[in-house]
């Protein structure tokens, strides 16, 4: 995967060193001629100029990379960048770093940005995620601010434990992509079993959160046995609902 990656700060050359440890090719664009030795880089290709202007973008063959990322200090820049790469050289890609959590607003697919990384709120939710268990959170906006990476650590005593994934209805617009259990990644099936402390990872739409976080809240739990209680009150069996005849207990096929 070739990778363009603007600006080669710290933060720019801490992404371009883990990318070229997987075998990516890589070419950073800086103002600063001075940032080539002392940056370190082994293997990485350099364009030094103003990757705002066109013609430094034509001579870095933007076109052809299959990721620009806008690392530098300077959200200007990055949304400048963004737009260039998506507008004029239709770049598949784009990551936009937000230095100001106010500017996080203008990175979306209005100035190109397809992925913004907004470091305060990502140290925010990782720290959340650390401390959190039984509250939904946010790790990451995807697709222009419309989906987002989400996640759940399971309380001991959590009303989903023991129940499988198919057997709980989640929100339509909100998908269960991995269980976390034991330090080890599980791809989740229909058929595994919910058990306290796993962490739970959804890629859901923003809108779509807080119907997941009300499913996996003790609210839910309370009402889904208040609902129980007074099925049983009314003479209908625990888990029917007067329209549901008993006859629909058979399985398809």
């Amino acid at each position: 995967m070739k990778v363009v990656i603007v600006g080669a700060g710290s933060v720019g050359s801490s992404i371009a060193r883990e990318l070229l440890a997987h075998k990516h090719e890589i070419l950073l664009i800086d103002l600063k001629p001075e940032v080539i030795g002392r940056s370190g880089l082994r293997g990485a290709h350099w364009l030094v100029g103003d990757a705002c202007e066109l013609s430094t973008l034509q001579g870095a063959k933007v076109e052809e990379a299959d990721v620009v990322v806008s690392a530098t200090g300077d959200d200007k820049v990055n949304l400048v960048v963004s737009l260039l790469a998506k507008t004029e050289f239709g770049v598949g890609r784009t990551v936009g770093r937000v230095n100001n959590p106010k500017n996080d607003w203008m990175f979306n697919d209005s100035w190109g940005v397809d992925v913004a990384v907004n470091t305060p709120q990502l140290m925010t939710a990782l720290v959340e995620e650390a401390v959190e268990i039984g509250d939904l959170v946010r790790l990451l906006t995807l697709q222009t601010g419309v989906s987002s990476l989400v996640e759940f650590t399971v309380p001991h005593d959590s009303h989903v434990i023991g129940q499988t994934v198919g057997q709980i209805s989640w929100p339509e617009d909100s998908t269960l992509v991995a269980i976390l259990r034991d330090h080890a990644p599980i791809t989740p099936s229909r058929d595994d079993v919910i058990d306290g402390g796993d962490e739970l990872f959804f890629v859901t739409t923003i809108a779509a959160e807080d119907e997941l976080r009300a499913l996996l809240s003790p609210e839910a739990a309370e009402a889904a046995d208040s609902d129980e209680e007074e099925q049983q009150e009314e003479g209908v069996p625990a888990g029917r609902t007067e329209q549901q005849p008993l006859e629909d207990d058979g399985f398809d096929g």
